[in-house]
Parts: structure tokens; sequence; C-alpha cells
């Protein structure tokens, strides 16, 4: 998309207004649905267990809520990450953004990957629920993301995202541009992990990514202005 041609309210429905610190209370939670109402974000990030909270608090609000599942490590069982993706859309969640097992992609266990992919994939389908599927790619060597996009593209989940904000890195511009060099339009590339400004969102969004995840959805609309 070109940024120059974008409007306010187009970017802000880009945004995934994102909450997944260890201490956030209710009234966190309280505040980040008030605000993604307000200003028309696409969805609230958050754990599962503020799911049935924020579903409650958003009401009929377009809004979407979003469970981050085994976050952020992504080292659960398979079951055990099918069964919390269950919970989660039982709470409420309109989309569900999983971890991959990251070890199991380190040591070239692509069919292990696969099977991950397609069955959370399937049961967010069942469900007419969003999937995004998390690379962490600051773990990840090219090769190693080139070959989990060519699963992406077999699979189709709704997104392929970068980061979880939680690794040794967050969302690259190189990284975003070769996901979606990769993908193409078969799969949506979203991009999260230290996008604190206009000019780094505005980066993202011109490499490819339609979604942005981000804590700092109110300050980069701030400085995008228009």
């Amino acid at each position: 998309m070109k940024t120059e041609e974008m409007n306010r309210k187009q970017l802000a429905g880009m945004f995934d207004h994102t909450l997944l610190k260890a201490d956030a209370t209710p009234r966190d939670f309280e505040k980040l649905c008030e605000e993604s109402n307000r200003y028309g974000f696409c969805m609230v990030a958050i754990n599962p267990g503020p799911v049935a909270l924020c579903k409650e608090l958003l009401g009929e609000s377009p809004v979407h809520v979003g469970a981050a599942i085994s976050f952020p490590l992504g080292q659960a069982a398979l079951q055990t990450k099918l069964f919390e993706t269950k919970n989660a859309i039982e709470c409420g969640a309109d989309e569900i953004d999983y971890v991959i097992n990251i070890g199991q992609a380190k040591c070239g266990n692509w069919d292990y990957i696969e099977e991950e992919m397609e069955r959370m994939t399937r049961c967010c389908r069942e469900r007419d629920i969003i999937c995004k599927v998390i690379f962490e790619n600051c773990y990840l060597e090219k090769e190693e993301i080139r070959k989990l996009c060519e699963i992406a593209i077999k699979i189709k989940p709704d997104f392929v995202k970068t980061s979880t904000g939680f690794g040794t890195g967050g969302a690259t511009v190189e990284d975003v541009a070769l996901m979606k060099s990769l993908v193409g339009d078969a799969v949506k590339v979203k991009a999260a992990g230290g996008i604190r400004s206009w000019e780094a969102c505005r980066q993202m969004i011109e490499a490819g990514a339609e979604r942005i995840g981000t804590s700092s959805s109110l300050k980069i609309l701030e400085e995008f202005g228009r």
C-alpha cells in the first residue's frame, strides 16, 4: 500500500492494539478496549486470560479480540496449543496469533511445523476465526523463513507474522519484504515487535505488511497526523 494515499481511519484499521504485559490489570484492559473502540483499531491483542473481559468490554464494537497462543515461546505441545485456542474462541476470541514451535523449525523438522500449522489453521477455520502464524524471525535464518513461507502457502493461514515482541529482536523491513515476496497474495503479512513510530510503521506497510501489531498505536497515529 502507498502510505501517502492513506488517511487516519485507514491506518487505525491496520492496528492490532497490543497489551501483553504480565502485570496488566483489568483497568489496563478497560483502557485498551476504550482506546481501540474510540480510534477504530482492528483488534486488541492480548493473552488468553482476559479474552472474556475484553469481549464484554467491547460489546457490539467491530473491534476484534485477538488471543496470543503459546506466547511468547511457542514451546507448548500441539494438543496444548489446540486446547488453548479452542478455549480462547469459546471465551470470545475473534482472531488467534500462535507461535510456532521454533525449536522444531531450527532442527528442520518441517513435517512437525506443517502439521502444527495445518491443525491450528483448521481449528480456526472451522470456527470462522482468523489465524495468524508467528515465526519469531529473530531466531531464524533467511532460508528457514523461506521454508516457513512455503508451508504457509500450502496451508494458507490468514497471516504470517514476524515476531512476538518478546524475542531478541522485532520486525524488520527486510523480513517483511522477504515474507511478502514469498507469500504474495496467498497469505497476508503482519509486522510486530518494536514498531513505535510512524516512520517505522510506514516502512513496514510499504514493505508489504497489512497488519501492524504495536502498543504504540496512539503515538503512531499522533505522528501520522492527517
